[in-house]
């Protein structure tokens, strides 16, 4: 994978806010994409968010999970996760907006994870909803529903955890 997704030597890791990712995958073996409240166009993601002090990055990316999806634990094994840390650099608009200034983009830890419950048991309708509305994602058209910024991440994702993704040999559940 290219550096180009990962903090260079000419940048301190520092400027990165740590974060983990989700890639929950169904039974069919498509991608849970959430479009978040806050945004102005019809982009999508996968759940993320920051790592609490004290906090390793797979107790997080499971917290995270549940905080914005209603997932619990008990629904979720994980199936890979990425070699290193990755990163996104934020536009220059939006550096003075998010994180009050403090980072030019994400350092995340990535993490694969089939999804064993049925669509009943995800619950965008948080406590602190991100999403507004969510669907399953082919991983081929993945990159395309994602915010510009983001998408040679995405990209890379795919392409790193992509073949831990394993098409079923069953027909789908309803």
């Amino acid at each position: 994978m290219s550096d180009a997704y990962r903090p260079g030597a000419d940048v301190d890791a520092s400027a990165y806010r740590p974060g983990v990712g989700i890639m929950l995958v169904n039974g069919e073996g498509k991608i849970f994409v959430g479009q978040r409240f806050d945004s102005v166009v019809e982009a999508w993601q996968m759940p993320q968010g920051g790592i609490d002090p004290g906090e390793d990055p797979w107790t997080a990316a499971r917290r995270e999970l549940e905080e914005e999806t209603g997932v619990t634990p008990a629904h979720v094994e994980k199936i890979a996760e990425t070699a290193g840390w990755l990163s996104y650099d934020l536009p220059p608009e939006l550096r003075a907006v998010l994180w009050k200034g403090r980072y030019i983009g994400q350092r995340q830890k990535w993490f694969a994870c089939r999804f064993t419950g049925t669509d009943a048991d995800i619950d965008i309708a948080t406590t602190h909803p991100e999403f507004k509305a969510w669907r399953w994602a082919d991983p081929d058209t993945l990159p395309d529903l994602i915010v510009t910024f983001k998408q040679d991440l995405y990209r890379a994702l795919i392409a790193e955890l992509g073949p831990h993704l394993t098409r079923p040999t069953r027909a789908p559940t309803p």
